[in-house]
């Protein structure tokens, strides 16, 4: 079970937009650089973040991206169902399930574990994200 990227470079450069003032754009290159990641690939993850509603974006001379207002309030559990969905630990845990899952002793811990992990998601929101990603920053003394 793992992210996928397009997952991991979504909340770098969501993080990232949350701490640009509102209402200001943020450039495609500058979120690529913020994420770490080509403006080629994270363009596409862009665009399924401005489908989802939690980013807008505007061509041109002065466009760029920027968070929409409820963004800032979104789970983490939220933006990577935006982005990919949350992966499974467990292939029992999927749609099509398992023929084992009725008598297996594992899948009551899969389903557990899987649970949790969607709860710990839920948890946090883009705000506590780049309040944290701050806080931890200005501790390195990293801008």
């Amino acid at each position: 079970m793992q992210l996928t990227r397009a997952a991991d470079y979504g909340v770098r450069a969501l993080i990232h937009l949350a701490d640009v003032e509102s209402h200001t754009r943020a450039s495609l290159t500058d979120l690529a650089e913020a994420a770490d990641v080509t403006p080629a690939f994270l363009s596409k993850v862009l665009q399924r973040l401005v489908q989802a509603g939690l980013v807008a974006s505007k061509r041109g001379k002065r466009g760029g991206f920027e968070l929409v207002p409820r963004a800032r309030t979104a789970t983490l559990l939220e933006i990577l169902l935006a982005l990919d969905g949350v992966p499974e630990l467990n292939i029992c845990l999927g749609p099509d399930g398992c023929r084992r899952k009725s008598w297996c002793g594992a899948h009551p811990v899969w389903r557990e574990a899987q649970d949790r992990m969607r709860e710990v998601l839920s948890s946090i929101t883009l705000d506590q994200l780049a309040a944290r990603s701050r806080t931890r920053r200005a501790a390195l003394s990293i801008t």
